[in-house]
């Protein structure tokens, strides 16, 4: 809307430029019946004064352009609220009456809105608006009454004066101009009258009911009123300015503009009724704890400095939000669990297939847990495997096993000590750590508190979580576990902590010595059909809308997406593929249209796409150099060919495939030791003197490492420096020492899996793994000729065909490997095999 700029100038003429003045000859009652209209917030203008007015809207604009271009003259009627469509204008809005003036001058400010130069000509009263482009109303002048002095007036004229006076004293920034006009304006009652109210700083409903009173005497008298409300205000605001002065030292001088503001509630007798409520509710919270002695002693040091503390500091907010902290958490409020055994093992086998090992060792912990709950330490438990086989679903399940509440914590990527122990109450917008906010959450003391992907944290100069969390999984100390914003300690040893891992290698040390590991290993053909037919497929069949046996895969087809479409240790990769075949009919649903209720192979293509197609090591011809190695992954077990050339040169070897330092140091060893024993297997003495070596692992942009690759990396190498092929159908796993011994190596169930999947025979494996080997299901021994060796010697024997032989199909039946293996194998685990 409008705001006008009040200011004044001595008596004799309109400034122009903003300046507030009074004209004694200016006010006449030759006013045309229609004036046009202009709406006011702010009315500072009245009869005889020049005031500047601001305009910055579009009609109100052309109210002024289209006024000052014909008589000069306007109405200025004030609003009675802002909350009006100044094109859609109404009686109701405004106040009956206004003041007509005339446009003096007219100027455009720096920032856009006209300046527009007034002067108040009379009192006008509302009679009748009319709407147009610019709107108009109908006015009637009003003509003040002749005043009479009959001694009943000057005594309020001079009070009126007097608290005038001592307003201008009391109000700062007012210009001087105005103790010169009250003292210049003797004998003139109407004009002071109007000078006073416009300068005083009123509501825009004051200003106009004054307008609207009629006698001079009733509106000096409603003048004394608002004059002696304002001086009374001041003097007030002053005295308790003083009095906080008084009570401020040096510490307090900050809060200064605060204190006054409470003082003056409290001066009108408001006070802060529902704050003092709420922390009333918090100090008989905290009262009704059944808090430890140190905890105690802290709330009761706190609670003494927030009753000393000014609400509106920046301390206060900290110290109630630390309170509320200790109210909320659940000190002593745990659930009650449920230690039945048989429920537990049917809850497990309800929620996964297979897994045998591991839910066996989950009943052992849970009734361990039931026969010594109230004197031993809960262990931590720590699941480890690919990703995709259920480790976060066996701690939900552990949690519904004993009737706890379950939360979770995702740990991958952190990287700040803050996170886990919680920031100091010195920093803005610190909280506690992770660990006691969790707990908050879940409301009891005894969650089952899942930290998922351990191996994935980080650490940077914020600190190590790693060694955070030392303290928190350490049954010896957890029941002090004390978070940096807390500084009290907290009984974390009622919580049963269960971690999950891809990579055990990437947990440091001294925290997994404080683990009980638990490997859950990936999962085979008929593992992975059973899965998906009693909870992947019945899942995506209720998530995409269809009903239970609407839709059928038989298990063929199943089998096909399995190895044709997915290849990984767990089943996420298969949930995607079924959630693809769901799809494709819901679409045919949700239209209304048939479709077909069993899924075919022949649609698989059309639905998942191409298949993925992985290079098998029974589809390559049996190469020289070339063996096909096994690689455990934090994703499964994975076929790894190693690749070794040889080239005229003086005996270097060159590595590449991103290797790490664990296998460049393997394939030293290996190159060594085939050097040492080239003769027994009718190598040249000089070969390796007059050849350089080129060995390669290929997906080059893959890191990787680890011992478990010396066996292959030797087999490659007596056949690269013999010229004798590697069968096809064979596959590696072993570390090799200097002596030549085929050490053992972990991941073998996953490494099986791979080579079955890659159309592998035969594996030679390390004979220190047989008591793995014994553990493995019948779907994997079943399948796979499994060749436990001690030696290279023995490797040597079964992956090379002797010189001259170039397919597997060129071995007799005699021939060490296959199936006479495997029959070895049955007869016993201590076989020696020797080259033949």
């Amino acid at each position: 809307m409008k705001n006008n700029d009040v200011n004044t100038a001595e008596r004799g003429g309109g400034s122009g430029n903003g300046e507030l003045t009074y004209e004694l000859d200016a006010v006449t009652n030759e006013l045309p019946d229609f004036l046009n209209l202009l709406p006011m917030a702010e009315l500072n203008s009245f009869p005889g004064l020049t005031s500047t007015i601001s305009v910055d809207e579009g009609m109100s604009r052309e109210v002024v352009r289209k006024s000052a271009g014909g008589d000069g003259l306007m109405a200025l009627f004030p609003l009675k609220t802002l909350d009006v469509d100044t094109y859609d204008l109404k009686p109701s809005d405004f106040y009956p009456m206004g003041v007509a003036v005339r446009i003096l001058q007219v100027r455009e400010s720096d920032q856009g809105a006209l300046k527009v130069s007034v002067q108040g000509v009379s009192r006008i009263a509302f009679t009748q608006l009319l709407s147009g482009e610019t709107p108009s109303v109908r006015v009637i002048p009003h003509r003040e009454p002749v005043f009479r002095e009959d001694g009943t007036l000057k005594p309020l004229v001079l009070e009126a004066r007097r608290l005038y006076a001592e307003v201008l004293k009391l109000i700062p920034g007012l210009p001087v101009e105005l103790f010169k006009i009250n003292n210049l304006l003797d004998g003139e009652p109407v004009v002071l009258a109007d000078l006073i109210m416009a300068s005083l700083p009123l509501k825009n409903q004051d200003k106009a009911e004054y307008l609207m009173i009629q006698g001079l005497k009733h509106r000096y008298l409603k003048l004394l009123e608002h004059l002696t409300i304002e001086v009374s205000n001041r003097k007030a605001g002053q005295a308790i300015s003083r009095r906080i002065e008084q009570g401020l030292d040096r510490r307090q001088k900050e809060l200064h503009l605060r204190e006054q503001l409470k003082a003056i509630k409290a001066e009108l007798g408001e006070d802060e009724g529902g704050d003092s409520e709420l922390l009333r509710d918090l100090y008989r919270r905290l009262r009704a704890l059944e808090l430890p002695e140190a905890v105690r002693l802290a709330t009761d040091r706190e609670m003494d400095r927030l009753n000393t503390t000014p609400p509106q500091s920046a301390e206060y907010g900290v110290i109630r939000g630390y309170l509320e902290w200790i109210a909320d958490l659940p000190w002593n409020d745990v659930s009650d669990e449920c230690q039945d055994l048989a429920r537990a093992r049917e809850i497990l086998d309800r929620d996964h297939y297979g897994l045998e090992k591991v839910k066996r060792r989950i009943l052992e912990f849970l009734a361990v847990h039931k026969l010594t709950s109230q004197t031993a330490r809960t262990p931590i438990l720590c699941l480890t495997g690919p990703p995709g086989v259920g480790k976060t679903s066996l701690a939900r399940s552990i949690a519904e096993c004993l009737g706890r509440k379950f939360v979770r914590l995702s740990l991958g990527g952190l990287k700040d000590e803050a996170e886990i122990r919680g920031h100091r109450r010195t920093y803005v917008g610190s909280r506690p750590g992770r660990l006691i906010s969790e707990i908050k959450r879940a409301g009891v003391a005894n969650p089952v508190f899942l930290l998922d992907e351990l191996d994935k944290m980080g650490s940077g100069v914020q600190g190590d979580p790693a060694a955070a969390l030392l303290e928190a999984l350490d049954p010896e100390q957890n029941e002090t576990f004390t978070d940096h914003y807390l500084e009290v300690p907290f009984d974390l040893s009622k919580v049963l902590f269960v971690l999950t891992a891809n990579v055990l290698e990437h947990v440091p040390g001294p925290l997994r010595d404080r683990l009980e590991i638990i490997e859950v290993d990936g999962y085979s053909l008929l593992e992975k059909t059973e899965i998906a037919a009693r909870h992947l497929w019945p899942r995506e069949l209720g998530r995409h809308g269809l009903e239970p046996g609407e839709l059928q895969i038989p298990r063929e087809v199943m089998e096909r997406v399995i190895t044709l479409h997915t290849w990984e240790a767990g089943v996420r990769e298969l949930a995607r593929s079924l959630s693809a075949i769901a799809r494709s009919r819901s679409i045919a649903k949700a239209e209304g249209a048939p479709f077909r209720t069993v899924v075919t192979a022949s649609e698989l293509k059309e639905i998942l796409g191409t298949p993925i197609r992985r290079l098998e090591a029974k589809e390559l011809m049996p190469q020289t150099g070339v063996v096909a190695g096994l690689a455990w992954t934090a994703a499964g077990g994975d076929i790894m060919f190693i690749e070794a050339v040889g080239m005229p040169g003086r005996g270097h070897l060159t590595l590449t495939g991103k290797l790490g330092e664990v296998m460049r140091e393997s394939a030293q060893a290996a190159i060594s030791f085939v050097r040492s024993r080239g003769r027994d297997w009718n190598l040249d003495p000089d070969w390796f003197a007059r050849h350089d070596i080129h060995l390669h692992l290929p997906h080059g942009a893959i890191p990787k490492d680890g011992p478990s690759a010396g066996v292959g990396i030797a087999a490659a190498a007596v056949s690269l420096a013999s010229g004798r092929r590697v069968r096809s159908d064979v596959a590696v796993t072993g570390e090799i020492s200097l002596r030549g011994l085929v050490l053992p190596v972990g991941g073998l169930k996953e490494k099986l899996l791979a080579a079955s999947r890659a159309g592998i025979s035969t594996v030679i494996v390390p004979a220190g793994n047989a008591p793995d080997l014994e553990e493995l299901p019948e779907e994997v021994t079943g399948t796979l000729d499994i060749v436990p060796v001690k030696t290279l010697d023995q490797v040597i024997g079964l992956a090379l065909l002797p010189c001259g032989w170039e397919r597997d199909s060129d071995a007799p039946s005699g021939f060490p490997g296959g199936l006479a293996a495997g029959r070895r194998f049955e007869r016993g685990l201590g076989i020696t095999l020797s080259m033949p």
